[in-house]
């Protein structure tokens, strides 16, 4: 008995060191596992640090200087958004890009979600077809096809001379002022490939139930589409509609390439960060180019917003109608 009262004791500080020693152990491994997150983490870090918030950084300081990229920056305070607003040529970019997301956006979603309802119905050659329509939103946005898309556009060419058999005399669209810029809406509604996609993978999502009790109460095709189809896919709607409208506002390489780097005749085609690289880079004038910048932010923010303030009227989620 009185060995047994011995072990018992002996083994009592052996379990309480056991004990606290576990989370040393397991303070000691969280930290291990924290510091190799974060190594791995580093190269991101990095580059976020000195590709990204750096730069930004940098740019927010140079919107109130007087800096032309040759002499050292010199703080100007609010003459560089003063002078912006004077500008008449600001306002003509902040005109031309507004109309091309107007008009652009809203037509690339169209046909985005007509093609994915075409596509969502079973047929041959279905993976075919979804790789023909998302090959454009690969390449539309390069250089090369901006030099396509301005020798199709420009005079006598193919669009030309077949609006003239049709016999719409307008010539070529690239030097037409009231044209030009429907030539790059055109180039951006070709690249309907990639909101298509995500339209396909939305419509896959609706179940084929509520379609069938629909026809049996006598739906039509455009009833069905309203009440079933396009709720369904209202929050990827919303998605295309908000990235779209982000990448409409973004607008530069098909500008540039096609306008011939003058932005159009009559400034046609002057967008908006069309108009900030030459202020930046042509006139170097970087800090009036830094503040166009950071009011082109705002500005998307400011829609971004909106959008998502918009979304609690017309978009509906599954948790909503649980």
């Amino acid at each position: 008995m009185g060995t047994a009262v011995t072990l018992v004791k002996d083994s009592v500080p052996t379990t309480r060191k056991a004990r606290s020693a576990a989370p040393v152990t397991k303070g000691r491994r969280g930290r291990r596992e924290n510091l190799a997150g974060y190594l791995f983490m580093s190269p991101w870090i990095a580059g976020f640090l000195l590709l990204t918030a750096g730069p930004m950084a940098a740019s927010l300081y140079f919107a109130f200087t007087d800096y032309n990229l040759f002499n050292s920056p010199k703080w100007v305070g609010l003459d560089n958004f003063t002078a912006m607003f004077d500008d008449p040529r600001w306002q003509k970019s902040v005109e031309v890009t507004a109309k091309y997301v107007v008009i652009g956006t809203p037509l690339k979603l169209l046909l985005a979600l007509g093609v994915a309802l075409l596509l969502a119905q079973s047929r041959r050659g279905q993976a075919f077809y979804r790789a023909a329509f998302y090959a454009p939103s690969l390449i539309g946005a390069s250089v090369s096809i901006g030099f396509v898309w301005r020798s199709l556009f420009s005079d006598g060419a193919v669009v030309d001379r077949t609006q003239s058999f049709l016999g719409f005399h307008v010539g070529g669209w690239v030097g037409n002022a009231d044209w030009v810029l429907y030539c790059l809406v055109a180039l951006t509604v070709w690249q309907f490939g990639a909101p298509m996609v995500i339209f396909l993978a939305g419509l896959k999502q609706v179940p084929r139930e509520l379609y069938e009790a629909a026809e049996m109460d006598g739906a039509g095709p455009f009833r069905r589409f309203w009440s079933i189809t396009l709720p369904m896919i209202s929050p990827v709607l919303f998605f295309n509609v908000l990235l779209e409208t982000i990448h409409s506002f973004q607008i530069f390489g098909s500008a540039y390439v096609v306008s011939n780097t003058y932005c159009g005749p009559a400034d046609a085609t002057l967008v908006y960060t069309c108009y900030l690289y030459q202020k930046g880079f042509k006139d170097a004038q970087m800090g009036f180019a830094a503040a166009m910048a950071w009011m082109l932010l705002l500005a998307v923010a400011l829609v971004t917003a909106v959008l998502f303030w918009s979304q609690k009227k017309w978009v509906h989620y599954e948790e909503d109608a649980r």
